[in-house]
């Protein structure tokens, strides 16, 4: 069971289709963008109340990557692909794997958003909001293939090829096989960006009421880090600040600086010490992910169906980054290679079944799912000409272990719902699930104290113990009646719980990660919290309706969320005795509507406009920090914009297509006191295509040309890490990238 959304901005022909409760972004809206484009990217410039932002065009980089949906980020939506469940989109992803990694973009068929209230049936732990479900095509038919070459700026090329079997029996076994190359220079500094993708699906119909799915999809994801910023960085030194490699000798004097005080000369007024501690010589990342599946579907009775997933996943990678604040001892190098080695195997199933009645339809299911998740970090020495390589040489008889993480956790969800078909065009839902998530590890192995004398490592906040988030009821209800044809209303109310997140030991923001100081262990720190901490829950309302017509789609949504248990890392306890804390910090309140108009004067042309306002405010009079407390009532919620405008101009003529759209975003808070702002932008694309339609042996030729940032505006995009009390005090913004061309020329067979 799914909220109501309004219509998005696409032309006509390929606008977001509606249905009851249920919003689509189809094969054909997606079509409309650069091959390879983020489906994240494509949701957000083509839906109302959605926000995403980025530092390279194609949406690639999981770190920068920043996804909000009415005020929710991307950690704390519902995800799953054709029903495997796949956790929160965020970088660092322990227990699920980002859309652009699970599947080369051309084979999704399309997705689904719930923006307000979720959906009972998404295997999902981290759901406080909405729900995105993406959904693979199946094979083809008819024996064939399909291949497309996509060039662009920085030596950008992209490379996909499909191949599809066919009907190859009398009982309908088909197949493909694809696999996409993508491959890029950063925009600045050193580096590229490399990724490989392999997808693999395989049908095969049982009789006449039922079949069988097996997939299999590979990804390796390679690339050079961007930096990320203060504001005050961004502005003193421009866009194109970013890592200090390949300067060797530049990265070690800053590092110099950083652990003994002053600023390097060069340097302009107004760069702090902090902010010299900000840079280093390089940061990467790997991740190589395997994802397999069986799903069998089957009608057991003329009224029921059964839906069987299996799935597992396994993910192992290398995340590397230069450490100015560690010492290299064989060379004295002030620096080291710090890099973390996550370990992720996921193994679940789902179980549900579908009883159509005369006047109700009645779904329910079960998922469990084992998630084991180790996390060894790593410091790799510099030498005093060169570094460590970036990109290989990452074994663990070449590093010494800092320390190591472990984590197991199990999920189990149960879900029952009853749509009442109550007249013609009217249905009510009502329905709950039971969610319980406990985890349990921590750190398995530290010796900070054994190499502070030779590495100066620094307090790494081990702690271990397990923590369980558990509800027995989450109701869920929707009401929804289409009228007189082309009117729509409907509203829709759930509570929503989500289970803790875990990462390792030196990363804030998780019961488990960045707590205590030396003079107060983490272990003590987690031991009292887990007293008092509960998991986070949402109170959803929505209330809607829609106007759609040949010539005009009209809507307007208005939501209300009461956010209860709101959980942050923060710095507490009296002031001679500050130490880091994971803590509830109050709960928050928000009110917001998306309105949306879309004319179609004429054939193949729609011009759409859209207004998105989010008041979402704290409610919290007395957070604890820095050894006192502070009033964040009435302040509004981070990295959210107040305000988003967004306009579209799309124009099909015979075989031509053209595509303008804009988006305007208001300011963003960067502290929960709110004395510092992301800066309010304008972004722009334009994309245009041409379909030859037959030539050769080709079935269909197209070329296709694209513009991001289409007036190469200078703005933060992209938020990484956990936001600041007060003051710019935090590396976590990322610049967006610059204006970029893109050409594509593709052909079916």
């Amino acid at each position: 069971m799914e909220s109501h959304s309004p219509e998005s901005l696409v032309v006509s022909a390929h606008r977001i289709a509606s249905h009851g409760a249920v919003e689509m972004v189809t094969r054909q809206t997606m079509d409309h963008f650069v091959s390879g484009t983020s489906p994240m990217q494509i949701l957000a410039l083509t839906t109302p109340g959605a926000n995403f932002a980025s530092d390279d065009a194609f949406g690639l980089d999981t770190v920068a990557n920043t996804l909000y949906i009415r005020g929710f980020n991307q950690s704390q939506l519902g995800v799953s692909l054709d029903g495997i469940p796949m956790g929160g989109q965020g970088f660092h992803n322990w227990n699920g794997l980002g859309v652009d990694q699970m599947e080369i973009q051309e084979n999704l068929s399309g997705l689904t958003l719930s923006q307000g209230a979720g959906a009972l049936d998404t295997p999902s732990a981290q759901t406080l909001g909405g729900a995105i479900t993406f959904t693979s095509a199946d094979p083809d038919d008819k024996a064939g293939g399909r291949v497309s070459q996509t060039f662009g700026s920085y030596d950008m090329f992209r490379t996909f090829a499909r191949a599809d079997s066919g009907v190859l029996n009398s009982s309908g076994t088909k197949f493909y096989a694809s696999y996409a190359r993508t491959a890029q220079d950063l925009w600045k500094g050193y580096g590229d960006q490399q990724e490989h993708q392999a997808n693999f699906k395989l049908v095969q119909p049982v009789g006449e009421h039922g079949k069988i799915t097996a997939v299999f999809d590979y990804s390796n994801f390679d690339q050079y880090n961007f930096m990320s910023l203060t504001k005050n960085l961004w502005r003193r030194l421009g866009r194109n600040t970013t890592y200090l490699k390949p300067d060797y000798a530049k990265a070690k004097e800053y590092a110099y600086y950083a652990q003994n005080g002053g600023i390097p000369p060069g340097l302009p007024n107004g760069i702090t010490n902090d902010e010299v501690g900000d840079f280093a010589y390089d940061g990467t990342q790997e991740q190589r992910n395997y994802l397999s599946a069986v799903t069998g579907e089957f009608q057991i009775a003329p009224n029921v169906t059964s839906k069987t997933v299996a799935y597992g996943h396994v993910s192992n990678g290398v995340y590397q980054g230069s450490n100015p604040f560690l010492t290299s001892p064989s060379s004295g190098v002030p620096m080291a290679d710090e890099a973390g080695h996550p370990d992720v195997r996921r193994l679940g199933f789902t179980q549900s079944f579908d009883v159509k009645l005369r006047n109700n339809d009645i779904q329910t299911g079960i998922w469990y799912e084992n998630d084991r998740f180790n996390y060894p970090m790593r410091i790799y020495e510099d030498g005093q000409d060169a570094a460590h390589n970036s990109k290989s040489n990452y074994y663990a008889n070449q590093s010494t272990t800092w320390y190591s993480d472990a984590f197991n956790t199990n999920t189990f969800q149960f879900y029952l719902q009853d749509v009442w078909h109550i007249t013609k065009g009217m249905t009510l839902t009502g329905g709950f699930r039971s969610l319980t998530q406990t985890t349990h590890g921590g750190t398995s192995f530290d010796q900070t104290a054994a190499l502070a004398s030779s590495f100066g490592t620094y307090y790494s906040h081990p702690t271990s113990g397990s923590l369980t988030a558990a509800s027995a009821f989450l109701p869920h209800f929707n009401w929804d009646y289409h009228f007189l044809n082309h009117h729509e209303v409907y509203w829709d109310i759930a509570e929503n719980m989500r289970a803790y997140d875990f990462g390792q030991q030196s990363s804030a923001g998780n019961p488990w990660g960045g707590l205590g100081s030396a003079a107060n262990p983490a272990q003590s720190v987690f031991n009292a919290s887990k007293q008092t901490l509960r998991p986070e829950r949402t109170w959803n309302y929505v209330v809607g309706y829609r106007y759609n017509s040949e010539f005009f789609t009209g809507s307007a949504d208005f939501y209300h969320t009461d956010y209860i248990n709101r959980l942050a890392a923060i710095t507490s306890g009296p002031t001679n005795n500050v130490y880091a804390a994971f803590v509830n910090v109050g709960h928050e309140t928000m009110n917001g509507a998306d309105v949306l108009g879309a004319i179609r004067p004429v054939h193949g042309l729609e011009i759409t406009n859209s207004f998105s306002w989010n008041n979402a405010t704290y409610e919290d009079t007395a957070l604890p920090y820095n050894g006192t407390t502070i009033n964040i009532k009435g302040k509004h919620q981070v990295y959210y914009p107040k305000f988003m405008y967004k306009a579209n101009l799309s124009y099909t003529w015979h075989r031509a297509a053209f595509n303008f759209n804009t988006t305007y975003t208001s300011r963003r808070a960067m502290t929960y006191i709110n004395d510092q702002y992301i800066p309010a932008y304008w972004s722009s694309n334009l994309n245009l295509s041409y379909d030859f339609g037959k030539i050769g042996f080709a079935r269909n030729m197209k070329a296709s040309f694209g513009i991001s940032n289409l007036f190469n505006r200078n703005y933060i995009g992209g938020v990484y890490g956990a936001a600041s009390v007060s003051g710019d005090d935090n590396a976590n913004l990322f610049v967006a990238a610059p204006r970029e061309f893109f050409g594509t020329v593709a052909a079916q067979f």
